[in-house]
């Protein structure tokens, strides 16, 4: 069976993500393919949408390699997201569906549980989906697709310490959807700017002058290694 490209290309940026690619290290298709238990084919497709979402480069001699980006370019990511995700939910005050405002408010309930409980993976999770679910109320592919590459590139390059108040966190987040549901686009855009500020002081580069600052060296693994990729094989 065929595996497709989008498949291994998620896997393949997950692990660059969490560093299991380091920054400069080659990709090879071979390597990869072996890795990842699928064919060149979609390997070689999953590295070309790489290389546009500027995951990974392409160099003379050395072939495909985990891209190297510099401070500053870091801080253009949030830099953009701070004018987007306020856009972003001034347009779903007036695109959402009555099912993406049962999801949000589905989330918020979570969250705002999870945080009296002190639960920070949990908290981690549930803000992404809830973040993901407000952009795909915008009703705009465009929009969506750039929010979700900045959100992977933010993860890749930051550290994030955590909202300091975990409960507060998850009122913004339903101030938000409060004034999504009201279809109030400029109170759904002045909270949500507020709210990405916010949460944007509480981000740590991982990176300075090629030193990783940051590195999870738990979540790393040996890219030769191969890996189970389950949901990949259904």
């Amino acid at each position: 069976m065929r595996i497709p490209a989008h498949s291994v290309c998620t896997a393949i940026r997950d692990d660059i993500v969490t560093g299991v690619h380091e920054r400069g290290g080659r990709l090879t298709e071979e390597v990869l393919a072996r890795r990842y238990g699928v064919s060149r084919v979609p390997v070689r497709e999953a590295l070309r949408t790489l290389e546009a979402e500027g995951f990974v480069v392409t160099r003379r001699h050395a072939g495909a390699c985990v891209a190297e980006p510099t401070e500053q370019e870091a801080a253009d990511l949030l830099e953009m997201r701070l004018l987007l995700e306020p856009l972003g939910a001034s347009r779903a005050a007036q695109r959402r569906t009555e099912a993406h405002l049962k999801v949000l408010r589905g989330l918020v309930r979570l969250g705002q549980e999870r945080a009296r409980q002190g639960n920070s993976d949990d908290l981690r999770s549930l803000s992404g989906w809830f973040h993901e679910t407000l952009a795909q109320a915008s009703g705009s592919p465009a929009l969506t697709s750039t929010l979700t590459q900045l959100r992977h590139k933010i993860a890749w390059m930051y550290a994030s310490e955590g909202p300091p108040d975990p409960v507060e966190y998850w009122a913004e987040h339903g101030a938000i959807v409060d004034a999504v549901a009201r279809g109030d686009g400029d109170r759904a855009r002045a909270v949500t700017a507020l709210h990405t500020e916010r949460a944007t002081a509480g981000h740590r580069l991982r990176f300075a002058g090629g030193v990783d600052r940051g590195a999870r060296p738990d979540r790393v693994r040996n890219p030769q290694h191969p890996v189970n990729m389950p949901s990949l094989r259904h």
